[in-house]
C-alpha cells in the first residue's frame, strides 16, 4: 500500500490525554510494526500522587525511570534481529515531570540513577510530538474516565503542556515532527489519518509541522 518505508523506530510523545497510546496503536497496525509501550496502570504509586503529590512524587518518578529505561534497554538488546518499533513515550521526557514534580534533593538523587540508567538509550528514527491546548487535554481525560487520572489538576496539565513545549523547542536528537492534535481524530478521520501517514513516511531529518485543521473531523 504504501511505496515509501518509514522510520524503522518511531516515538509518539506529548502531554497527558493528547491521545499518544491511541495513535501508536494505529499506526502500528498500518505499518506492522511492535509497539512499546508505557503501562501507567502498573505503578502502584500513581494514583496517591495525584492525590497527594508531595507524599508520592520521588517514588512515582523513579518507578517510571525504571520501567521505561527496562524497557529500552531491552529493546537496545534485541536490535540483532534489526525490529521496526513504535512507542508512546521518548525515555528524555522521564526528567521533564521530575523537574516539575521533586524537590531539589529529591531532584539530585533522580538525575543520579537517570544518568546511570539511560546509557546508550536507542535514539529514535523519527519523534512524533502532539500538541493540544489544555482545555482539550481535561476534556479527553475526563472522557476516557481512568479512576486515578479523574483528580488530575488543571494547573498541573498547565505545567506539563508548557515543559513539553520548552523542551521540544530544543529537541534535536532525532527529526521531530510536530503535529497539532487539538481537533483532528486520527481514530475516526481516515483523511486526516492518512494525510499524516504519508507525512511520516517523508519526513527524514529536520523539524516539521502537521496542521491538518478542524475541517478533517
Amino acid at each position: 500500500m504504501y511505496t515509501t518505508d518509514p522510520p524503522k523506530y518511531i516515538v509518539v510523545e506529548g502531554p497527558i490525554g493528547v491521545g499518544k497510546t491511541t495513535l501508536v496503536k494505529r499506526l502500528a497496525s498500518t505499518f506492522n510494526y511492535d509497539t512499546l509501550l508505557e503501562a501507567a496502570d502498573q505503578n502502584p504509586f500513581l494514583a496517591d500522587f495525584y492525590r497527594n503529590p508531595n507524599r508520592s512524587a520521588l517514588a512515582t518518578q523513579l518507578f517510571f525511570l525504571l520501567q521505561r529505561a527496562e524497557q529500552t534497554q531491552a529493546m537496545r538488546q534485541s536490535d540483532i534481529f534489526t525490529p521496526v518499533r513504535i512507542s508512546d513515550f521518548l525515555i528524555e521526557k522521564d526528567r521533564l515531570f521530575a523537574a516539575l514534580i521533586l524537590n531539589e534533593a529529591e531532584l539530585n538523587l533522580y538525575d543520579q540513577i537517570y544518568d546511570h540508567l539511560t546509557v546508550d538509550v536507542p535514539t529514535p528514527d523519527l519523534v512524533i510530538y502532539l500538541q493540544a491546548p489544555t482545555a482539550v487535554l481535561s476534556q479527553r481525560i475526563q472522557k476516557r474516565g481512568i479512576p486515578y487520572e479523574q483528580t488530575v489538576r488543571r494547573d498541573y496539565l498547565d505545567k506539563i503542556n508548557e515543559a513539553y513545549t520548552r523542551f521540544f523547542h530544543y529537541y534535536d536528537r532525532s527529526p521531530l515532527l510536530i503535529v497539532n492534535a487539538a481537533e483532528v481524530d486520527f481514530v475516526n478521520d481516515e483523511q486526516g489519518f492518512q494525510l499524516l501517514v504519508e507525512q511520516i513516511q517523508t519526513t527524514r531529518r529536520g523539524r516539521h509541522y502537521f496542521n491538518p485543521g478542524p475541517k478533517l473531523i
